[in-house]
C-alpha cells in the first residue's frame, strides 16, 4: 500500500469522501461500486469491483465458443481490463487496461458495426471493428468485441453482430443472476 498523507474524516452517516486527486488517478467514477475488504491487521481496503469479475470462466468459455464459430478474435472485457480473449495475442492481451477508445464506447453506450478499427488494450495492436455491450441492472459493465477482417465484415456484418449480441446478452444474464 502507498501512502497518500490525505486524512479524512467519517461524517455522521459513515460516508468518507475519497479525494477528487485519488479518483482521478484510480479511474473511479461517480457511481462506479466498490468493494469493501478488511484484513487482519484492521485496514479498510476499498477496490474497483467488477461484476465480470466473478464470471471470469463463463467469460473465457464464451469468448472461445464464439472464436471457434466465427474464427476470429474475440475479446471480452469489464470497464478496466480484458478479462478474456481468443486469437494469436490472447496471453499478451488479457489482464491488460482497456484501450480508452473502447472505453469512450462503453461510457457512451454505442455499439460499433461500422468496420471502424479501435484499439481493445491500451499500448497494444490489436483492434475490434465489431461491439456489444455487456449491460447489468442498466449499466454497462463491459463488452465484447470481434476483430473481424475487413474484407469479411462486409457480407456478413450482420451474423458476426449477432454474435457479439448474443455473447454479450448471456454474460449480461450471467452478471443479472
Amino acid at each position: 500500500m502507498k501512502a497518500t498523507g490525505i486524512v479524512r474524516r467519517i461524517d455522521d452517516l459513515g460516508r468518507v469522501v475519497i479525494p477528487k486527486e485519488i479518483r482521478r488517478t484510480m479511474h473511479i467514477r461517480e457511481g462506479a461500486p466498490l468493494e469493501i475488504f478488511t484484513n487482519e491487521n484492521g485496514d479498510v481496503i476499498f477496490r474497483k469491483y467488477s461484476p465480470l469479475g466473478e464470471f471470469t470462466q463463463s467469460a473465457v468459455q464464451c469468448a472461445e465458443s464464439v472464436g471457434k464459430i466465427t474464427k476470429y478474435p474475440v475479446y471480452i472485457c469489464d470497464r478496466e481490463h480484458i478479462v478474456a480473449a481468443t486469437g494469436p495475442n490472447r496471453r499478451e492481451v488479457v489482464g491488460k487496461k482497456v484501450a480508452p477508445e473502447l472505453d469512450r464506447i462503453m461510457q457512451k453506450r454505442a455499439e460499433t458495426t461500422n468496420g471502424m478499427s479501435i484499439p481493445v488494450a491500451a499500448n497494444q495492436p490489436d483492434t475490434a471493428n465489431t461491439t456489444a455491450l455487456i449491460i447489468a441492472s442498466s449499466d454497462v459493465v463491459g463488452c465484447v468485441a470481434l476483430a473481424v477482417p475487413q474484407e469479411n465484415l462486409a457480407h456478413s456484418q450482420d451474423t458476426i453482430r449477432k454474435f457479439a449480441e448474443i455473447a454479450a446478452g448471456f454474460l449480461s444474464a450471467q452478471v443479472d443472476e
